[in-house]
């Protein structure tokens, strides 16, 4: 006696496994995947444009700046003994963003690493808020004495005839 194995449709299978609201779900999300695949390579889904993300491209001594300051806030906070949680609560930041800051990931927001890099004493910068505040002001200063709008030299004319 043989035995026959019945395949099903994706359909068929949901309509006996599935009910109600799971299988409207299910359903639209293989018509969202079966959009998307055919639609990838004209970028627009349900006829909306999408704009594709290009990855960014970094140079190698910032990479490296970023790394460098990953390991050193991670070794800030097993110095403290604090989780990657400990870190995320007191910085209001997700787990996951922790992990980012420590691995040295670029697309970390600046103000999130700084303050992270604070909460765990990494020193960025003076310590002293009034020497910080002065360098500050210095550098304002020097900002000011610059033209507001960056030109290239201009060639100079020829008129020489």
């Amino acid at each position: 006696m043989s035995s026959i194995l019945a395949i099903q449709s994706p359909n068929d299978y949901l309509n006996s496994h599935c009910t109600g609201n799971l299988q409207i779900f299910i359903n639209m999300a293989i018509i969202m995947v079966i959009e998307l695949s055919i639609d990838s390579n004209n970028s627009h889904i349900f006829g909306r444009d999408i704009k594709m993300f290009k990855k960014r491209a970094y140079s190698k001594y910032s990479l490296e700046a970023a790394s460098l300051l990953g390991k050193h806030i991670k070794l800030g906070r097993k110095k403290r003994k604090w989780s990657e949680s400990e870190l995320a609560d007191r910085a209001g930041i997700s787990r996951a963003t922790v992990q980012k800051i420590e691995k040295g990931e670029m697309s970390c927001a600046l103000g999130l690493v700084l303050e992270s890099a604070a909460l765990v004493g990494v020193k960025l910068f003076d310590s002293d808020m009034q020497l910080l505040s002065q360098q500050t002001d210095r550098i304002d200063d020097k900002i000011a004495l610059l033209p507001k709008i960056a030109q290239k030299a201009r060639k100079s004319v020829n008129d020489d005839f």
